[in-house]
């Protein structure tokens, strides 16, 4: 119970992240939010881990590949993407694409590792998708379809894809290290790609110009988004597997709706709770097939 409820709450926290992520990419390029975002996350992470754990683990040559490409893919990519599509498109229709997200994950974890991928669970995430779209369109799923597909179109693909590849290969390295030191080492792994791009954007003279809201947005993604939702989504990986876990992520729709609702005053129809519904209803058909089947 307690790793569906700290699921539940890091997609809540994820949701914010839209909205956040909106707000700074029109005062900070892509790399450099990335960049300082992580380097925010880590400094807590590396806190987080000595606090619980007295020291990080020493990774073994393995285990240092698979973090690689976890800061590669989880890290350095996906935030490139996330804040570069969130420069061209708005929170809501990069929640859209997102929500493939799921979709993608489950496949990959049927074809890659071996989970199996039944008819009621495909069934629970393609209706927990439709809740989605019916949430991100404010009740009108046709306009998804009469929307362009340009640049921020692409770059959010590109989340999709790096985030569903972060979510497997988390999977392997927690077979053999906790989800906060993997998510420590991945974030700093992470934070040293986007360097350089942060540094080619002028991130140095840019730090004495970020306002306060500025700040705020960082905090919240380097702390909320990053140290403590990260931590959480690769300890429900490590508990209930890629697939199940992934699911959640068609919540945050949901939630970034509910945010800009309270915090950006936009409006929203009833029939959001009614894609609401439907998202929890396929997450709960995803999740109970796999108990049905003796899964964790």
């Amino acid at each position: 119970m307690i790793t569906y409820l700290t699921l539940f709450a890091t997609m809540f926290f994820w949701g914010g992240t839209f909205i956040a992520g909106r707000m700074l990419s029109t005062s900070v390029p892509p790399a450099s939010a990335a960049f300082l975002r992580f380097t925010i996350a880590s400094a807590a992470l590396i806190l987080l881990n000595r606090a619980t754990k007295g020291k990080l683990p020493s990774p073994t040559g393995r285990q240092w590949l698979l973090l690689i490409l976890l800061g590669l893919t989880g890290v350095f990519s996906y935030n490139i993407f996330f804040f570069t599509g969130l420069h061209y498109i708005t929170a809501g229709r990069a929640s859209l694409i997102i929500a493939t997200t799921p979709l993608v994950i489950a496949v990959f974890a049927a074809v890659f590792l071996g989970e199996q991928l039944t008819p009621r669970r495909l069934f629970g995430v393609l209706l927990s998708l439709v809740g989605a779209v019916i949430v991100i369109t404010n009740g009108h799923p046709g306009m998804a379809l009469k929307l362009g597909f340009g640049p921020g179109e692409k770059a959010l693909l590109g989340c999709v894809v790096s985030w569903s590849l972060y979510s497997l290969l988390g999977r392997a390295v927690l077979s053999t290290m906790s989800p906060m030191a993997a998510v420590c080492y991945s974030s700093i792994i992470g934070t040293l790609l986007l360097l350089v791009p942060a540094i080619h954007e002028g991130l140095l003279n840019r730090l004495f110009s970020l306002s306060m809201k500025d700040w705020g947005s960082l905090l919240y993604l380097g702390l909320f988004g990053t140290a403590i939702g990260f931590s959480w989504y690769y300890r429900g990986i490590k508990k209930v597997g890629a697939m199940r876990a992934g699911i959640f992520i068609n919540l945050v729709p949901f939630f970034a709706l509910l945010l800009a609702w309270i915090i950006l005053n936009e409006t929203v129809h009833p029939i959001v709770l009614g894609g609401g519904i439907l998202v929890l209803t396929g997450v709960a058909l995803t999740n109970f097939s796999r108990a049905k089947a003796g899964g964790k």
